[in-house]
């Protein structure tokens, strides 16, 4: 499973035009599940995003989301396991299946629920557009 983490000041998610998933201060994650993943990737991914000490405070890398109160928009991301070694086209076998690769996806969704972290959503395999306002390097 291969997850991007961004800190931002907000984000959200559009599907035609519509917001179906938003932020304030805290974490946009773009999850990418690949083939061979399982319930334990989505488990400790949850984990470790719960516990990232990313925000500052008497150092820059000090605080964790929840430490601060933010939130998570998580989405998936597919072309995260996009092979580009060879040619000018991405291959994408390594990504999972996407029955696999929602099950799991909502998996990592519902593990940081369960942490009590306020968590919003993209919508699976639709035509997103994401906006941000970056936090940082």
């Amino acid at each position: 499973m291969i997850t991007v983490v961004q800190r931002v000041h907000y984000a959200r998610v559009l599907v035609d035009g519509e917001c179906v998933g938003s932020i304030e201060k805290g974490l946009l994650l773009f999850v990418g599940v690949e083939e061979g993943d399982d319930e334990q990737d989505a488990r400790e991914t949850a984990r470790k995003v719960r516990n990232l000490r990313i925000f500052p405070d008497k150092k820059p890398t000090d605080l964790s989301v929840e430490d601060i109160g933010g939130g998570c928009l998580v989405v998936s991301q597919f072309t995260l396991a996009a092979e580009l070694r060879h040619g000018n086209r991405p291959d994408f076998t390594a990504a999972a299946p996407p029955e696999l690769a929602n099950d799991l996806y909502e998996q990592v969704v519902t593990n940081l629920r369960d942490a009590n972290l306020t968590v919003a959503t993209g919508q699976f395999a639709a035509d997103m557009t994401v906006e941000l306002s970056n936090d940082g390097p």
